[in-house]
C-alpha cells in the first residue's frame, strides 16, 4: 500500500526479523525542504504498542529503543544538513516526556496515540498531540533568530464544516459513499437514554454502551462471562436517545472482530481481570467492559496487584481459581493483544471459520426480539436486553424500518458496579 502513495510513512525503530526491513516498509528518516527551512523527521513507537498489532506476531519484530533511535538519527539527519529535527510519534504521554529527556538532537515532538488533544513542554521540548478521528489539527509557527534557538506557537484548529474541502478527496469520499448510503440509513433500534462511547469514558470506567455490547455477546455464545477490551468501542462520543442507525453501529464498530469462547480457568481469568486494569487510569484500549462477571480493584495498587480476588463474582458466584469457565472473547484477545497472553494457549470451543463477527452479534441482538423485560431472565446475570415496541416485528420488519417509523426499543442496562474501585487500606481497615 505505501507504495502507491506520494507521501512516506515513518517508521524508523520496529523491524522485521526474517527481511530486516521495517515493520511495513517504513521509511526510516528523510531530510525535507520548507520554506528554505531543512527538517529531518523519523517515526518511533512505543514498545507497547506492539501488543495491539492484531494481525503481527511480535516475536517476530526486533524493536530498539526510541531513544537510542531518536539520539542517533538526529545525529544523522544534522550531518545530512538538518536544521529542524522533529519526531513523529506514535506512544503514550510519559513516553513522549521520557523521549524529550533523554535524546539528544530532538526539537520538536508530534505525537499520537493518545486521543486527547494536548500541548505541553518536556525539558525545553514543545510534544503536540491533536486529539483523535480528525476532529483537531495543529498548526505550529517555528521561529528562529539568527544564532537563537527554534521558538513555536500552536494554534488549535477544530475540523469543521466551514473549512474548504478538497474536490478530489471529496469525489473519491462520494463514490463510496454512494454504494452504502442506504445501509448506513437502516434503523437498528431505539434507544432512550444515551449511549456513552467516549473515549475517556469507556477506558476508565463500566459504561452503558460496554454493558449493552458485551450482554450481547453472552447471550450469542452462551459464555459464563464476556470480555471486550474497550479499544473496541471506537466511536469516542455520545449517542444521543433514538434511533439507533447502522451508521452509528459502524462508528462504534468499525472494525470486523470475530468473536470466540475460549475456556480458561480461574486463575487465567484472574490474571485477564488484572492486566485489563494494570495501565488505570491511562487511556488504555485494554481497559475492560464486562458481562456476567463484577470484580473490584484499587487505583493506587501496584499495576499487577490491583484487582481484590475476593471481590470476582462470576454469575453471582465467587471466583473459583481451579474451575474452568467458558469467556467469550474477540480473537485478538484470544492470541494474547493487548497484554492478554494469558489466554493466547486456552483451548477455544470452536474454530475461526464458526465465529460470528462482534458487530453481526450486536445486530442480531437489536433484531431478535426474544429476550423481553420481565419476562425471559438475561444470561449476562445482569439487566435485560429487549421490549417490543410493536406487537410482534419480524426480523424482515425490523430490517426494513425507516427513520420516524416504530423501531425495537432497546431498554439499555446502566452502569450497574460491574466494575468498581476499592481500597485495599479501607477493607482491611474494616476487616479488623
Amino acid at each position: 500500500m505505501t507504495s502507491q502513495m506520494n507521501m512516506p510513512w515513518f517508521l524508523s525503530n520496529v523491524y522485521d526479523r526474517f527481511t530486516s526491513e521495517t515493520l511495513g516498509h517504513g521509511t526510516v528518516s528523510r531530510v525535507m525542504q520548507w520554506n528554505g527551512l531543512k527538517i529531518g523527521l523519523m517515526g518511533l513507537v512505543e514498545e507497547e504498542w506492539l501488543d495491539t498489532l492484531g494481525t503481527v506476531d511480535k516475536v517476530n519484530l526486533h524493536y530498539k529503543d526510541y531513544v537510542s533511535v531518536g539520539s542517533m538519527l538526529a545525529r544523522e539527519l544534522r550531518s545530512q544538513g538538518a536544521e529542524l529535527v522533529i519526531a513523529l510519534t506514535h506512544m503514550r504521554w510519559h513516553n513522549d516526556v521520557r523521549l524529550a529527556a533523554e535524546a539528544t538532537g530532538i526539537d520538536l515532538i508530534l505525537g499520537g496515540h493518545d486521543h486527547e488533544y494536548g500541548v505541553m513542554e518536556a525539558n525545553g521540548i514543545l510534544i503536540v498531540k491533536s486529539g483523535s478521528e480528525f476532529r483537531y489539527l495543529t498548526k505550529v509557527d517555528v521561529f528562529r533568530e539568527p544564532g537563537a534557538a527554534f521558538q513555536y506557537s500552536t494554534q488549535k484548529v477544530p475540523v469543521e464544516r466551514r473549512l474548504k474541502e478538497d474536490p478530489s478527496i471529496k469525489k473519491i469520499v462520494k463514490e463510496y459513499n454512494k454504494n452504502v448510503e442506504h445501509m448506513l440509513e437502516e434503523v437498528l433500534c431505539q434507544t432512550e437514554v444515551d449511549l456513552d462511547g467516549r473515549c475517556s469514558t469507556v477506558r476508565r470506567s463500566e459504561c452503558n454502551l460496554g454493558n449493552l455490547i458485551t450482554n450481547a455477546m453472552l447471550e450469542a455464545t452462551h459464555a459464563d462471562v464476556a470480555l471486550l477490551n474497550s479499544g473496541t468501542l471506537r466511536s469516542d462520543c455520545v449517542h444521543a436517545a433514538g434511533l439507533l442507525t447502522m451508521q452509528d453501529l459502524l462508528q462504534i464498530l468499525p472494525m470486523q472482530d470475530p468473536v470466540l469462547v475460549v475456556e480458561v480457568t480461574g486463575q487465567q481469568l484472574y490474571e485477564g481481570l488484572e492486566n485489563s486494569v494494570r495501565n488505570y487510569p491511562a487511556l488504555d484500549g485494554r481497559f475492560p467492559q464486562v458481562a456476567g462477571i463484577q470484580f473490584g480493584f484499587d487505583p493506587q495498587g501496584n499495576p499487577g496487584c490491583r484487582v481484590v480476588e475476593e471481590t470476582i463474582k462470576v454469575q453471582g458466584q465467587n471466583l473459583d481459581k481451579d474451575r474452568k469457565y467458558l469467556v467469550a472473547m474477540k480473537e485478538y484477545l484470544a492470541k494474547g493483544k493487548d497484554g492478554y497472553t494469558m489466554f493466547s494457549n486456552c483451548h477455544q470451543m470452536f474454530d475461526i471459520e464458526s465465529a460470528q463477527t462482534l458487530s453481526t452479534i450486536v445486530i442480531n441482538h437489536f433484531e431478535s426480539g426474544k429476550t423481553v423485560r420481565d419476562l425471559k431472565p438475561c444470561r449476562s446475570g445482569h439487566g435485560t436486553s429487549l421490549t417490543k415496541a410493536s406487537s410482534s416485528p419480524s426480523v424482515s420488519d425490523v430490517e426494513r424500518t425507516p427513520r420516524g417509523k416504530t423501531a425495537v426499543v432497546m431498554t439499555v442496562p446502566g452502569v450497574e458496579g460491574r466494575i468498581f474501585h476499592i481500597s485495599r487500606k479501607s477493607q482491611t481497615e474494616r476487616e479488623r
